[in-house]
């Protein structure tokens, strides 16, 4: 079997998880909604905006998915593989809405707890915790390089988390303290989310603002294309990411006087270090022979790679 055909299966397995996320996620809200209303737990309805969020949020990460694999057109001659990072953006934004809202809620209810029917509260707990998990393995492995799935995962995960903090509120309830364990385990929990969350943002808006991809060193990549094919200048060197699994270059590159066809089998050849090495996968080098009168790294006239770091 293809590695291609291998990845077609891959995709549609994911496709398919997806959609079982989504069901299980939307049951998880009815049942949270009606037992939240029935005991009177602040802590089940909270849940239950949040799984709300995560069904939209899977929904988003589902449909950006299938947008993202659309081909180039002359319209869009990258393709939409954006979407899936523009997706992500969102869901990490949303992430950090949320959660600050369940811990607003959480504050209050530490400042005026509440009784709640423990029993009814502890049941549908258990319920929306087991979904959570099972949503959770369903996508597991799946989010590597993937900023959409990452995003769709940590909602996932911050859900599960917060049903762990609700089930062990509903044991707790009957001690003396227990009204205030509650808040309190969800604050923790959801201040850990948040964090992950606003790593998410970090990376996506590097991404669309086309910055370097994250761990890659300009100044290096140079170095080392010009020890791989000796008296070579490249400058005007721009790395970024379309997606963070597809790292896109332009360069200028300046090489010694003689036949074009002659710069073939150094363009293979830097082109292969850049794959292989660099994991760039589309590179667009533009010949020079004498130079274009700016070696500066960056091309940026006047600047040098330290002075734009600064």
């Amino acid at each position: 079997m293809s590695p291609e055909h291998d990845h077609i299966d891959e995709t549609r397995t994911l496709d398919r998880r997806l959609i079982g996320a989504i069901g299980l996620n939307a049951l998880i809200v009815v049942a949270e909604v009606a037992g939240g209303l029935v005991s009177g737990s602040l802590a089940l309805l909270s849940d239950a905006v949040h799984n709300l969020s995560d069904v939209v949020a899977l929904i988003i990460a589902f449909v950006a998915r299938r947008l993202g694999r659309r081909p180039p057109s002359p319209r869009h001659t990258y393709g939409l593989g954006r979407v899936e990072v523009m997706a992500a953006l969102f869901n990490s934004a949303t992430i950090l809405v949320v959660g600050t809202l369940i811990i607003r809620s959480a504050v209050t209810r530490l400042m005026q707890p509440t009784p709640i029917l423990s029993g009814v509260m502890l049941g549908v707990a258990v319920i929306g915790l087991a979904a959570n998990l099972f949503s959770v393995l369903l996508l597991k492995g799946h989010s590597h390089g993937d900023l959409n799935m990452r995003a769709a995962m940590l909602h996932l995960l911050q859900d599960t988390l917060s049903s762990v903090a609700v089930v062990v509120a509903a044991l707790l309830s009957a001690l003396k303290y227990g009204p205030y364990l509650d808040p309190i385990v969800s604050i923790l929990v959801v201040a850990l989310v948040l964090l992950s969350g606003w790593r998410l943002l970090r990376d996506a808006t590097r991404v669309l603002l086309e910055g370097t991809p994250a761990g890659l060193d300009l100044e290096a990549l140079r170095h080392d294309i010009q020890a791989l094919v000796p008296g070579c200048d490249l400058h005007h060197l721009h790395v970024w990411e379309l997606r963070p699994d597809e790292r896109i270059l332009t360069a200028h590159l300046r090489v010694a006087d003689g036949p074009l066809s002659g710069t073939d089998g150094v363009l293979r050849q830097i082109r292969g270090r850049l794959q292989t090495k660099w994991g760039i996968s589309h590179s667009t080098l533009e010949i020079e022979t004498v130079g274009c009168g700016n070696n500066d790294l960056l091309g940026s006239p006047g600047l040098s790679a330290v002075d734009v770091e600064q």
